[in-house]
C-alpha cells in the first residue's frame, strides 16, 4: 500500500500531515464528541547518522503542535534495532505514524511489526526490504550505489558476551558525494567526523516480514540517491526515473525541508 511522490523532500511535512489528518479522522470516526488526537510522529534515522538530522521536520510538526520523538537508532544489528524502536513505540499512547530515513526504512518496517497503534509508514529515501532481504543483498544486486567496500573503514569491537563485531564508517574521501552532496563542505567534513558507527550485522542481518504489507505507506523518493542504488523491481513499488523531479540526496531532508505542513 505505497503511495509515491516524486517531489522535493521539503513536502515531508506535508505528507506526513497528510497521513496525520486521515488517521485523526479514523480515530475520531468512532467518537465523534471526543477532542481530536494527534499522533504521535517517531522518526528514525538511517546508518552512519543521528537524530539531528530530523531537526527542521521536528521543528515544523512541533510547530503545529504534534509530538515528535526521534530516538536513537542502535545502528547495532536489524532485528536489534527494531527491537529497541519497537520498545519505544510500545510506551506511547495513541496513533503513532512512523517516519524511516534510509536504514531506518528497514528498521520501521520490523519494529512496527505488531505495534497495533502504528497507523501509518513514511519511508524518506530509505531502504523497505522485503522478508529475508538485507541491506548488502539490496545494494550489491543492484547498481549504482556509492557506498562500495573501498569506501568504508572497519574497526572492530567487542560483543557482549564474548567475541568481535566490525563497524563500518564512511571515508573521509566519499562520505560527501555518498552520503550528503547537496550540503556545505564545512558541515560534511563535520558529520564525517563525528558520524555514528554501522555494525556489519545491521547490514547484512535479513529482515522479517515488513510491516508495509499491512499498513497504509508512503514513499518519498530522492532521484539522485547515491547511498541506495537506483532499482526497478516488483518487490518495491518504486520506479525512479532521471526526468523525475527529486532533492538532490538523501540528506535534503535535513537541509532543504523548510516548509512546515498545512495546519
Amino acid at each position: 500500500m505505497f503511495r509515491l511522490f516524486r517531489r522535493p523532500l521539503a513536502v515531508l511535512p506535508i505528507v506526513v500531515a497528510a497521513i496525520l489528518g486521515a488517521t485523526t479522522l479514523a480515530a475520531t470516526s468512532q467518537a465523534t464528541d471526543r477532542p481530536t488526537v494527534k499522533p504521535t510522529v517517531v522518526m528514525v534515522h538511517g546508518g552512519w547518522a543521528d537524530s539531528s538530522g530530523w531537526n527542521a521536520e521536528i521543528r515544523s510538526l512541533t510547530e503545529r503542535g504534534y509530538p515528535v520523538i526521534a530516538p536513537a537508532n542502535p545502528l547495532r544489528g536489524l532485528s536489534t534495532d527494531a527491537a529497541y524502536i519497537r520498545s519505544v513505540l510500545q510506551t506511547i499512547d495513541g496513533p503513532i505514524v512512523l517516519v524511516g530515513h534510509s536504514y531506518g526504512g528497514a528498521v520501521i518496517s520490523n519494529a512496527a511489526v505488531g505495534v497495533p497503534n502504528v497507523k501509518a509508514l513514511v519511508y524518506v529515501a530509505a531502504f523497505a526490504p522485503e522478508h529475508g532481504e538485507s541491506l548488502a543483498q539490496l545494494v550489491n544486486r543492484y547498481p549504482g550505489t556509492h557506498i562500495t567496500p573501498d569506501a568504508l573503514v572497519e574497526r572492530p569491537y567487542p560483543l557482549d558476551g564474548g567475541g568481535t563485531g566490525t563497524d563500518l564508517y564512511l571515508k573521509a574521501s566519499i562520505f560527501r558525494e555518498a552520503f550528503a552532496g547537496d550540503l556545505p563542505r564545512a558541515t560534511t567534513d563535520l558529520m564525517q567526523a563525528t558520524q555514528r558507527p554501522f555494525s556489519v550485522a545491521a547490514f547484512t542481518e535479513g529482515s522479517g516480514e515488513p510491516a508495509w504489507r499491512s499498513l497504509p505507506s508512503w514513499y518519498l523518493l530522492a532521484t539522485q540517491d547515491n547511498a541506495i542504488p537506483r532499482r526497478r523491481r516488483s518487490s518495491w513499488p518504486l520506479v525512479p526515473t532521471p526526468t523525475s523531479p527529486g532533492c538532490a540526496r538523501p540528506t535534503c531532508r535535513c537541509s532543504h525541508s523548510r516548509r512546515p505542513p498545512p495546519s
